[in-house]
């Protein structure tokens, strides 16, 4: 049973390693298109829901660096909406978080919990966000770690 149970948390662990990877990667491409092609450009591959900033359940999101959310590929209702008050299910106030990491690092983790689509509680999600050099804007990517 404990070698069950040992190679679970090896799995469960590895693959949140690979998500993990896979926000970076995301994160950091939508960086260089940033970078590379501008910030219109940027948003609308951001904002396309079969665009490619989505990796399965991970997807790149925008906001400003007053957290006005700019790009979401799934929930365009949420476009342009001030999203510094929205707190997670334990009442933290994500993305004054994001805002927080980035202003003093330039990039880091997020760890929050947050609705599983499908799930009866809460579930704890990690979004790597990254500020965008010579923009007011930073994106980030986030999986779910449970």
């Amino acid at each position: 049973m404990c070698a069950i149970a040992l190679a679970l948390g090896i799995f469960v662990g590895s693959a949140n390693a690979d998500k993990a990877e896979d926000a970076v990667n995301l994160v950091d491409k939508a960086v260089d298109t940033f970078k590379d092609q501008g910030k219109d450009s940027a948003l609308k591959s951001i904002n396309d829901a079969k665009g490619p900033f989505i990796k399965g359940e991970i997807y790149v999101f925008a906001a400003t660096m007053d957290n006005v959310l700019l790009g979401h590929p799934f929930d365009p209702s949420s476009r342009r909406i001030n999203l510094s008050n929205m707190k997670d299910n334990s009442g933290v106030q994500i993305f004054r978080k994001f805002k927080e990491v980035v202003e003093k690092d330039g990039s880091g983790w997020v760890e929050y919990l947050w609705g599983k689509p499908g799930a009866d509680k809460p579930s704890r999600k990690r979004s790597f966000v990254k500020k965008v050099p010579g923009e007011n804007i930073y994106v980030g990517a986030g999986y779910y770690a449970d």
